[in-house]
């Protein structure tokens, strides 16, 4: 049994296991190899093995295969008989001691007396020889633990002798099954569980695409396992009330009906043992080793140091549903006493025995929840809540716990759940406060999605509702709307926040509190949020105090230090952000969820600090919990930040790919993103010298008029748009910009001040370049951000040599090399050099192997290995294999001239350390 593939030839999440096979199985390798698939029952092997077999039929080869079947395990030859009965004609023109033993072992000829597995080894493989001069020969043998003793030793006596033919051979095997004799010393393809990514991909191919706190139990239960996934998928999404708090999902009758015969068989006490041990992931306690030996000789479980573990997810399910009603009763009864010691667990078998409404077990669930939120473990928090609710005999305290289990449900990214628990609190209630607080946890929900602009209007009318009375979740909501309202840069919204704000100012945030909204210190802190993200140039100074005062104050949790980075990020103090960014991530790997652009807001960060490998990571991660999401979404924030780093590299043709598909996935109200994603249009066209195409780029950061298209984020294309247009001969076009920016930008902030300084330089004259280019440098902050520096003093040294002058740009153009080089950016590195040379000064020794020769994900690969990182810890992060990684490592060490990944830490360190020593000429 294994899961159906999504569509066609598409099986989810084995793309790599597919070309690993069609690798070794090409025609073109004209030799023989042997290849087994090895994974647990359901893992896909049968399904994997049919799409292989039809790919190698379209290429030409010919195929013979066979099914190990229990039925037939003892019959000699049978596998065998299975395997050549198409072509069993040929072997009329086998020599005929060879023939009459092959036809004799499948009794069709009486045979020799006794052929012995030599003979008919030999027979075996000159038929399949003859066969291979015409067409290369595949033999593929499914479920092959189940093959007959006999056909196994021929099959292997003919796998020890593949080299030079044109046969080769594909296997199917369950993990833990005997080892099969052809297959000792062959390469083995492991099929593990599906990550999430894929897992989430496959239940969405189902006809009932699961939903809801449904969704994360299948997701839990099934255990990546693909059979499992879509069988559990079968209950479809309208069945979330009537399954139990605990114990598994149930099966399908087919399954039901498969897994139930086996189970009648066993003696009863060993059906009670299984009872319990479905019940619960634990092994329960009592219960004599004897008991479990008939369910262990039926393959039913594994039994190891006394801990018993199902040996498949789908046969836990069967042996929970075969019991009655009063048989689990019993059995979650018998566990919630064993664990009187463990809270939340007792709790939950409680729960799942309770009959009706329960205000006590309700009472339990809502302070399990608080404790497992309290871990990080958001979907079993808001499970938590919501049978809670559930079990509440009072509609208020059901339509509260429901609003809470909501606002947790968003941290798990699954905004159909958040939905539907919101409307449950809308069914329940028609009170105008507990109804705002849903529409709260509704519209946050909605934030998270393409769906954002829907969030806005929502989350502005809760907060006018709620402004009088609460004003604490009030100005969650007109926060959580300054998150859209920065998302889409539309100046007009000031207002609406402005008026908002105007009547919470008239209530004091100590009104009254409720279960589930910010502290009342929090409101500083969201007030600052909020005029910082919508109008950043306004009070930046008094803004600035500010922040610096909150962050004085010492705040505890990721919450309120990513919060603190992202003000800090926005009134570009870079250097403030990444220190809080780097402290939030270590007290607590479960951040708050934000949405796309902002949730990459510590890679900007970081990428304008001058960390861009971790920028990339920040990138991948987002694009990653996009693609987890429910539903799933692309990230085009963080495409556009890989885009980003990717140019500054100098790979564009990269870069050019991701920041069109993050332009193919946004509309036109997403103009952070649309302006991030031509500044990275805009580097990568400069990288390669293109400066026509640059300018362009640039120029679409900003209206017709010269305005800013975003009013924060079009100012880092100002001083790029100069210098393009500077080199392109648009320097006209260039200065209706940066002289509507000149206007704008009085209170601007230190960096935005050295922008457009630099930016007034490169378009100045002679006599007023100079004090234009020293403003820039001399900016407050500046060395914060190394690659606008260094562009600064890049093009401050360039102007010198115009002005001959050679004598003062060489230290311009020495630190700028210096910082290139420690970057990365090797398009800038290059017209370093040659400016250094254009005055007069060049490297007295030769630089060492650089990164320059590898491919931008094979640098990736190395800086992580530098930094001491395993290969599944690098995998992790760049969502490659360990074996990929392996094979890029491999791949690079000649190129760096290194042959131990012990060098690699002093090459990357020497690679970014700048030139050895430089000489006049």
């Amino acid at each position: 049994m294994t899961a159906p593939p999504i569509s066609g030839n598409t099986i989810v999440g084995r793309d790599l296991e597919a070309a690993r096979i069609r690798s070794v199985l090409h025609p073109s390798h004209g030799t023989g190899h042997a290849l087994v698939i090895a994974g647990e029952s359901g893992m896909g092997k049968s399904t994997l093995l049919d799409r292989e077999v039809r790919h190698a039929r379209e290429t030409g080869l010919q195929v013979l295969r066979a099914e190990g079947s229990q039925q037939e395990t003892d019959l000699a030859f049978a596998g065998l008989h299975q395997l050549l009965k198409p072509v069993l004609d040929r072997a009329e023109g086998l020599p005929e001691r060879q023939r009459d033993a092959l036809l004799g072992a499948f009794g069709i000829t009486a045979g020799p007396a006794e052929p012995g597995q030599l003979i008919i080894g030999i027979a075996v493989l000159s038929l399949l020889s003859d066969l291979a001069d015409t067409r290369p020969v595949l033999l593929v043998v499914d479920d092959a633990q189940w093959l007959d003793q006999d056909s196994l030793e021929v099959l292997g006596f003919v796998a020890r002798r593949l080299n030079g033919e044109r046969i080769m051979m594909l296997s199917a095997v369950r993990s833990g099954a005997r080892p099969l004799a052809y297959a000792h010393n062959q390469p083995v393809v492991d099929l593990g569980p599906l990550d999430a990514v894929a897992a989430n991909q496959l239940l969405d191919a189902q006809p009932r695409r699961p939903a809801g706190r449904l969704r994360p139990r299948i997701l839990a239960e099934a255990a990546g396992n693909p059979l499992a996934l879509v069988e559990f998928a079968k209950m479809g999404s309208g069945c979330e009330r009537a399954l139990a708090p605990a114990g598994p999902l149930p099966l399908t009758d087919r399954l039901e009906q498969v897994y139930g015969a086996t189970l009648d068989e066993l003696p009863g006490a060993t059906r009670q043992a299984l009872l319990l041990a479905a019940t619960d992931t634990g092994t329960p306690d009592g219960v004599a080793p004897e008991v479990w030996l008939p369910a262990e000789k039926a393959g039913l479980v594994r039994v190891r140091d006394g801990q018993v573990r199902f040996r498949h997810p789908l046969i836990r399910s069967a042996v929970y549903h075969a019991a009655t009603p009063p048989e689990r009763h019993l059995a979650h009864l018998s566990w919630a006493e064993a664990l009187h010691d463990v809270p939340d667990r007792r709790t939950r078998h409680l729960a799942a025995a309770s009959s009706g409404p329960d205000e006590g077990v309700a009472q339990a669930l809502e302070r399990t929840a608080g404790q497992v939120q309290q871990r990080g473990g958001f979907a079993a928090a808001a499970q938590a809540l919501q049978q809670a609710g559930e079990l509440s005999p009072e509609t208020r305290d059901a339509a509260r716990r429901f609003t809470r289990a909501a606002g947790i449900a968003i941290l798990t990214g699954d905004t159909g759940w958040v939905e539907e628990l919101t409307a449950r609190v809308d069914s329940l209630t028609d009170d105008p406060v507990q109804l705002a607080l849903a529409a709260l946890r509704r519209g946050q929900a909605l934030a998270l999605t393409p769906r954002r602009t829907l969030a806005y209007p929502l989350l502005l009318r809760t907060a006018e509702t709620l402004a009088r009375l609460h004003p604490a979740p009030a100005l969650e909501a007109l926060a959580t709307a300054a998150l859209v309202g920065y998302y889409h840069g539309d100046v007009s919204q000031r207002d609406d926040f402005r008026r908002v704000l105007s009547l919470l100012g008239s209530t004091p945030l100590s009104g009254t509190p409720l279960s589930g909204t910010p502290k009342q210190h929090d409101g500083g802190l969201a007030e600052l949020w909020i005029r910082a993200a919508t109008d950043p140039p306004s009070d930046r100074a008094a803004n600035l105090s500010e922040l610096r005062r909150l962050v004085s104050a010492g705040p505890s949790g990721s919450g309120p230090l990513t919060a603190l980075a992202t003000v800090a990020w926005v009134l570009d103090e870079t250097a403030l952000a990444v220190s809080l960014f780097g402290t939030a991530a270590q007290s607590s790997p479960a951040s708050a969820r934000l949405p796309d652009a902002l949730r990459c807001v510590a890679g900007w960060a970081c990428l304008e600090d001058g960390q861009w490998t971790r920028a990339r990571d920040i990138a991948n991660g987002s694009i990653r919990a996009a693609a987890e999401a429910r539903p799933p979404h692309r990230a085009p924030s963080a495409l556009t930040l890989d885009a980003a780093v990717l140019a500054l590299r100098g790979d564009s043709g990269a870069a050019r790919e991701s920041a069109m598909e993050a332009l193919a996935c946004v509309t036109t109200r997403d103009t952070f993103v649309i302006v991030r994603a031509r500044w990275a249009l805009g580097i990568a066209a400069a990288a390669q010298g293109d400066h026509e195409t640059a300018f362009d780029q640039f120029r679409m950061m900003f209206t017709a008029d010269g305005s800013p298209v975003h009013y924060h984020a079009s100012a880092v294309g100002l001083a790029d748009l100069a210098a393009a247009a500077v080199r392109g001969g648009r320097r006209d076009s260039a200065l209706t910009v940066v002289n509507r920016a000149t206007r704008h930008l009085e209170h601007a902030s230190p960096r935005q001040r050295a922008l457009l300084s630099r930016a007034r330089a490169l378009l100045a004259g002679p006599d007023d370049a100079e004090r234009h280019f020293r403003a820039a440098l001399d900016e407050p902050s500046s060395e914060d951000r190394p690659f606008e520096h260094a562009l600064t003093q890049l093009d401050y040294a360039e102007w010198l040599r115009r002005q001959f002058r050679p004598s003062q740009a060489r230290p311009l153009l020495a630190a700028a090399l210096e910082t290139f080089r420690r970057l990365g950016a090797q398009p800038w590195t290059d017209r370093t050099l040659s400016e250094l040379r254009a005055v007069g000064v060049r490297e007295a020794t030769s630089a060492p192997p650089t990164l320059r020769a590898l491919t931008p994900q094979q640098q990736q690969i190395v800086h992580l290995a530098a930094r001491g990182l395993t290969n599944r810890e690098i995998g992790e992060r760049l969502l490659l294999s360990p074996r990929t990684v392996s094979s890029h490592l491999y791949r690079s060490f000649p190129k760096l001239g290194v042959t131990a990944r012990s060098q690699l830490r002093d090459l990357v360190d020497g690679t970014m350390a700048g030139p050895r020593t430089f000489a006049h000429r």
